[in-house]
C-alpha cells in the first residue's frame, strides 16, 4: 500500500519533471552534432611553426627575471637581432619561428639589467639552437659573474 507522504513526493517529482520537459531534452540530446559557430566556421587554420623554449639561469643556478634574451638565424649577420624578449618571473621565454631546417643563435643583453646582489653578470657564451622541422627545441642560457 502507498503511503500519503510518498504519494505527495511522487506527484512533487512529476511537477518539477514535467513530461514536457523530458521529451524537449530527449530530442536536444538525440538531435546529432551542433553546426560550427561563426567564429569557428571562418577561423583561419593555424601555420605551423617551431617553438624555442628556454630558461636564463644565474650563476647561482637559479632562474633569473627580465634578462633581455636576443635570436637571430645563424645566417644572418652578427649584430641583426629577428627577436627580442624578456624571461619571465621563472626565468623562461619562448619564441615561435618559422618551421624547416635551421639553426638560432641566442644570447642575452645585459645591458641596463641590473642584478639583485650588484655584481655585474655576462653571458657564458651564446647558445646555437637547431631546429628540423616543427618541434619545440628545450634550451638554457647560463649567467656567470
Amino acid at each position: 500500500m502507498i503511503t500519503p507522504r510518498f504519494q505527495g513526493l511522487h506527484l512533487q517529482c512529476v511537477r518539477v519533471f514535467p513530461l514536457r520537459s523530458l521529451l524537449i531534452v530527449l530530442l536536444f540530446l538525440s538531435s546529432g552534432p551542433r553546426p560550427l559557430s561563426f567564429a569557428q566556421h571562418h577561423a583561419k587554420p593555424e601555420k605551423p611553426y617551431a617553438l624555442i623554449f628556454g630558461t636564463v639561469w644565474g650563476p647561482d643556478d637559479h632562474p633569473i627575471y627580465g634578462v633581455t634574451v636576443k635570436i637571430r638565424r645563424g645566417t644572418d649577420k652578427p649584430k641583426k637581432v629577428r627577436w627580442e624578449l624578456y624571461s619571465d618571473h621563472n626565468g623562461e621565454f619562448a619564441q615561435r619561428v618559422p618551421p624547416g631546417e635551421a639553426d638560432y643563435i641566442l644570447w642575452a643583453d645585459l645591458k641596463g639589467f641590473k642584478p639583485s646582489d650588484g655584481k655585474p653578470l655576462h653571458l657564458v657564451q651564446p647558445v646555437t639552437v637547431h631546429i628540423y622541422n616543427d618541434e619545440r627545441q628545450d634550451t638554457g642560457l647560463h649567467l656567470a659573474h
